[in-house]
């Protein structure tokens, strides 16, 4: 069985709404998924399952609009993919908790980039399904213009690192 990331877009944090990570973790096993694990109260979900990553995802996103009354958008990444986007990371200098993994739905448009705005020294980085972003002062209070971030959900690199863990370890048991 595959080991999957599912990370939720806007779920305890002011968007479509809380759901406890054990209400996320019995749903993902009412699902059919093994071995369920969540991390952080932010919507990061770590399974096992035979089926494919789009079946997986579509399933789980379903799944919570029923429950929320309302989809909150969920991407999956496999433990692969996500190896890949920690050791592929720019911006070497940054600090890990001021760089931004932005998790898309699918592929950005390669012109992505061209209408960001970044008065406060953003750096973004464009690779595939993913958009890496440097704030040098913090998201928090970055000004940055992005439209290209809108539909999907962003963890730090260190939340990204410690999922990369996680599957590795379920992977290896």
């Amino acid at each position: 069985m595959a080991v999957y990331i599912a990370l939720l877009r806007a779920v305890n944090v002011g968007g479509t709404g809380s759901l406890p990570m054990t209400e996320l973790k019995a749903l993902c096993e009412e699902l059919g998924f093994a071995d369920v694990r969540t991390y952080i109260q932010s919507g990061n979900v770590l399974f096992r399952s035979d089926e494919a990553e789009k079946a997986v995802e579509e399933k789980l996103d379903a799944a919570l609009g029923k429950k929320m009354g309302r989809r909150p958008g969920v991407m999956v990444r496999s433990r692969k993919e996500i190896d890949g986007i920690v050791a592929k990371a720019p911006f070497p200098e940054a600090k890990p908790n001021f760089l931004l993994v932005y998790f898309l739905p699918e592929a950005a448009a390669s012109d992505a980039l061209d209408k960001m705005v970044a008065p406060d020294g953003e750096e973004a980085k464009l690779a595939g399904r993913e958009i890496y972003v440097h704030y040098p002062i913090g998201s928090g209070r970055s000004k940055l213009k992005l439209p290209a971030l809108k539909p999907g959900t962003s963890r730090n690199l260190n939340t990204v690192r410690k999922l990369a863990d996680m599957a590795a370890e379920m992977e290896n048991n």
